[in-house]
C-alpha cells in the first residue's frame, strides 16, 4: 500500500524538482526497509532520524559487505559494526585456542599463524625465474650488462635535469652523485635528450639520467645505457635527503656494496641487473656502506646503509669480553621508484621499440598481481 502511495505521489509531480524529491524519498524507504531486512529479518520501514527497533531480541548479524550500500550514514553505521564484530572475533579465537593449549599441557603444538598479505597470496607469474635456472643464468651471462657484474667495465655517469630546473632538485642530485660513484652532472641548458645521449657516447659515457620534477620535487627519472640501449623510465616519489633523516651518517667516497632484492621474474631480473649495471662491482668493504635497490609489489625503494659494529652490554661467559652487536645507520638519500615502461635502444619515444610499458587498466586487473 505504501509503494502504491508514494507511486501515484510521483505520477502526480509535474515539475522535475518535485520528481526529484519524491524518487529519493522512494529509494530511500525502501533501501532502508532492504538493510532491515538483512540485519533484522524484518521486513517493517525505518523512519527517518530513528533507529530500528529490536523488540524481539534476535541478535542482528553485520553485512558481509558493508560497500554494496549506497546510503552513506547507514554504509558508515553498518562498517563500523563490521569491524568490532571481526575484532571481537578474532579476540575469541585467540581465547579458545589459548584454552585448548592449557587443556594439552606440554602435548600442544605451539604454531605460529601466517597472516594473510598480498605477496603471500600473489597471482602465480608465469614467468617467475628459479635461482638455479640454466636458461637464465645462460642469457645473462651474455647480456649488455655481463662485463659491469664482471667487474671488465666501470660505470660513468652522466647525470642532468629538465629544462629550467628548480633549486631544490640540485640538493636530490647532490644525493644521488653520493650514492652512486663516477657520476657527474652536467647542465641541461636547450639540448634534447637524443643530443645528450650522442654527447654522452662520445665521451665514454656508459650511462645518462635525467630528472624530472613536478612543484620542485623528483617525479620521474630516465636511465638509459649506452650506446645500444635498453632505456627505461621509473616514477619517483617519497624523496627524502639526508638531511631529513633522524640520525643520518656522514657518506665518504668508498665503493659500496650492492644488494639487489625481491627481483623474481625475467622482466624483474633485467631490471635489477639494469639497475646494478650503475654502480662499481669492486666494492670497498672497509667503508662498511651498502646500497639496496629493493623491489616490493613492484615498487623499488632505494637505500643507502653503513652497518656499524659496537660493544654490547652482554659479556661472553667463555672469553669474559664484551660481545659485539651490528646495527644499520642510514646515509640517504631514500626514495621510490616504480618502472613504467622499458625500451630497447637508446632514448626514443617516437619510432623506439618497447620491450614492456605498463597500461594500468590492462594489467591492474587485480591487487595480487606483480610483474617484477
Amino acid at each position: 500500500d505504501k509503494y502504491l502511495q508514494f507511486r501515484d505521489r510521483l505520477t502526480k509531480a509535474t515539475t522535475q524538482k518535485k520528481r526529484h524529491t519524491v524518487r529519493s524519498n522512494l529509494k530511500r524507504k525502501f533501501l532502508n526497509q532492504q538493510i532491515c531486512e538483512v540485519t533484522m529479518g524484518k521486513s517493517e520501514f525505518i523512519d527517518r532520524g530513528k533507529k530500528p527497533s529490536n523488540t524481539a531480541g534476535v541478535k542482528r548479524t553485520v553485512i558481509a559487505n558493508p560497500s554494496k550500500i549506497r546510503n552513506k550514514m547507514k554504509r558508515n553505521e553498518m562498517y563500523g559494526k563490521y569491524v568490532l564484530q571481526k575484532k571481537a572475533q578474532k579476540r575469541a579465537d585467540r581465547l579458545r585456542r589459548a584454552k585448548e593449549a592449557e587443556a594439552l599441557g606440554e602435548d600442544a603444538v605451539h604454531t605460529k599463524q601466517t597472516p594473510r598479505t598480498l605477496e603471500n597470496t600473489r597471482e602465480i607469474e608465469k614467468t617467475m625465474v628459479k635461482p638455479d635456472d640454466e636458461e637464465v643464468l645462460a642469457d645473462e651471462a651474455e647480456d649488455e650488462f655481463a662485463s659491469y657484474f664482471a667487474d671488465e667495465v666501470r660505470p660513468k655517469l652522466l647525470v642532468t635535469t629538465r629544462p629550467r630546473p628548480s633549486k631544490e632538485l640540485f640538493h636530490f642530485i647532490g644525493g644521488l652523485v653520493q650514492l652512486i660513484p663516477n657520476m657527474y652532472f652536467y647542465p641541461r641548458r636547450s639540448y634534447g635528450v637524443k643530443d645528450i645521449c650522442k654527447y654522452a657516447s662520445n665521451r665514454n659515457f656508459t650511462h645518462v639520467v635525467i630528472l624530472s620534477e613536478k612543484s620542485k620535487v623528483c617525479n620521474g627519472m630516465i636511465v638509459s645505457h649506452l650506446p645500444a640501449g635498453p632505456t627505461a623510465f621509473f616514477k619517483v616519489s617519497n624523496v627524502v635527503p639526508s638531511k631529513d633523516i633522524a640520525h643520518h651518517g656522514n657518506i665518504t667516497n668508498h665503493i659500496p656494496e650492492l644488494v639487489l632484492n625481491g627481483f623474481g621474474t625475467r622482466l624483474g631480473h633485467r631490471v635489477g641487473r639494469f639497475l646494478g649495471s650503475l654502480f662499481p662491482h669492486n666494492a670497498q668493504f672497509q667503508g662498511r656502506q651498502v646500497a639496496t635497490f629493493h623491489n616490493q609489489r613492484d615498487y623499488i625503494f632505494v637505500r643507502h646503509h653503513r652497518y656499524v659494529f659496537e660493544e654490547g652490554k652482554d659479556t661472553n661467559k667463555e672469553t669474559g669480553k664484551k660481545k659485539t652487536k651490528a646495527r644499520l645507520q642510514e646515509l640517504g638519500p631514500r626514495f621510490t621508484m616504480k618502472m613504467r615502461w622499458l625500451q630497447e635502444g637508446t632514448f626514443d619515444t617516437q619510432f623506439g621499440e618497447y620491450e614492456w610499458i605498463h597500461k594500468r587498466k590492462e594489467m591492474d586487473t587485480t591487487r595480487r598481481k606483480f610483474h617484477l
